[in-house]
């Protein structure tokens, strides 16, 4: 399956999406800022396949790392997650909305990796 970079600075939210995406028989590396999921990406960008982050988080927001991913990948597929609006969303950028259902982050995932990129 795919190697997927999760970003997100609530343990409890990285645990429980790893463990889905895990059974769903992905690979999952974690951060639990902008700034370590920065890190993490570039020195694993030409394995990860999928990277999935927060948009809230201290040290450096979701916001912030999509936009440092795009510089240096900008093909990278990207789900952001957010408990607030969509309109939030950084353009390109595919949406999941806080809190979900194991299925619709499992549907997401599969959705945005089937997709071809341009």
């Amino acid at each position: 399956m795919a190697v997927i970079l999760l970003v997100d600075d609530e343990r409890i939210v990285l645990n429980v999406i790893s463990t889905i995406l895990r059974s769903a028989g992905h690979e999952v590396m974690t951060a639990a800022n902008g700034l370590e999921g920065l890190a993490v990406f570039r020195s694993y960008q030409n394995m990860i396949e999928l990277v999935i982050t927060d948009l809230k988080m201290p040290v450096m927001d979701g916001f912030e790392l999509i936009g440092r991913i795009r510089e240096s990948r900008p093909l990278t597929k990207i789900i952001c997650m957010s408990g607030f609006s969509e309109q939030e969303c950084p353009q390109g950028v595919t949406f999941l909305q806080k809190p979900f259902r194991a299925e619709v982050v499992r549907d997401c995932v599969i959705g945005i990796l089937t997709l071809q990129s341009d």
